[in-house]
């Protein structure tokens, strides 16, 4: 009696093994579907609009978060703002450069500028505690910014290869 009964638990465990190992891969490729790197100049640009967008959401807010923090008033503060400035200035280049050239590929060098200052913004995020509107807003242009060095082949916001 004992031997059909621990035959069905192990049937029922595999059987519970294999429909989860099943869900996962389901979930990755509706993942892969979800990001799938844009190829055309029309999908980059839409990234870079997105980009352009979450940026100008997240430079308003850390400036007002920078303003209510310990930081404010300090050389720190300006460094920071100057940071933030210097992000919207490089995304203002790549827009220019990817709106002159044919080719999208081409504008590797005014991605990577853009991805080595929002690293720095990075770091400046994850040490301050500066509320969750800003950690917000920055984890929204973060994940635009890393989708854009992944269009790139370049490295993601934060990796330590930008300095």
């Amino acid at each position: 009696m004992k031997a059909p009964f621990l035959k069905a638990i192990i049937a029922l465990s595999a059987f519970a093994l294999l429909l989860g190992l099943a869900d996962s891969a389901s979930a990755q490729y509706r993942r892969g579907q979800r990001y799938r790197t844009p190829t055309t100049k029309a999908q980059v640009d839409r990234l870079i609009k997105r980009v352009e967008t979450q940026l100008d959401y997240f430079v308003h807010e850390y400036d007002r978060s920078l303003d209510r923090s310990r930081l404010d008033g300090s050389s720190r503060e300006d460094w920071l703002n100057k940071r933030a400035r210097d992000l919207e200035s490089a995304t203002d280049e790549l827009r220019r450069e990817f709106d002159r050239r044919d080719s999208w590929s081409a504008n590797r060098d005014e991605v990577r500028r853009c991805l080595n200052i929002a690293s720095d913004i990075d770091n400046s995020v994850r040490s301050l505690r500066l509320g969750a509107a800003t950690e917000r807003d920055w984890s929204s242009l973060r994940v635009e910014l890393n989708a854009l060095a992944d269009v790139y082949g370049l490295p993601r916001v934060g990796s330590g290869q930008y300095r």
